[in-house]
């Protein structure tokens, strides 16, 4: 089994817009949406449908494809892109949320390479776990640099 930290499945090649905000969505794959809607959400997705991520954080739309869109509401978490509370995971398969980034890098740990160690023991599901289907260490590298400039905390 691949990491999923690594892309191993097949990007649609039509470039998706978010219905909203315009902004060019990010491919997922139909397990992420799968795993992350609410029940009543799910029973009104279009399963043969590529849908997009919209990573734009001032829009409600997180999932959308040429039809249908999904907002925060229909999620069963929140979404890192979109709600920047202290406790929303920026590493959702291992809860590492802001305040528990924060904390790590004022006390000289290394979160990311404790995240890596676990991508590479194959021990990641970010295709299930964080909405945006995909691998969350550029997330996590980004708020950590956040940190260090001091924009956060």
């Amino acid at each position: 089994m691949d990491s999923c930290c690594q892309t191993h499945y097949q990007k649609s090649a039509n470039i998706m817009y978010c219905p909203v905000c315009q902004q060019i969505g990010k491919s997922v794959q139909i397990i992420t949406i799968k795993a992350l809607l609410r029940p009543q959400a799910l029973e009104t997705i279009e399963p043969e449908s590529n849908y997009a991520f919209c990573p734009n954080s001032f829009c409600e739309v997180v999932y959308f494809n040429g039809v249908q869109s999904y907002g925060r509401d229909c999620l069963k978490v929140s979404v890192y892109q979109k709600d920047d509370a202290l406790d929303v995971p920026v590493c959702y398969c291992f809860e590492w949320t802001r305040k528990r980034l924060i904390q790590a890098i004022r006390s000289r740990q290394n979160p990311v390479e404790f995240i890596r160690e676990h991508v590479q023991a194959n021990r990641c599901g970010c295709e299930v776990n964080n909405p945006q289907g995909s691998c969350c260490l550029g997330n996590v590298t980004k708020f950590i640099q956040s940190i260090d400039k001091g924009s956060i905390g």
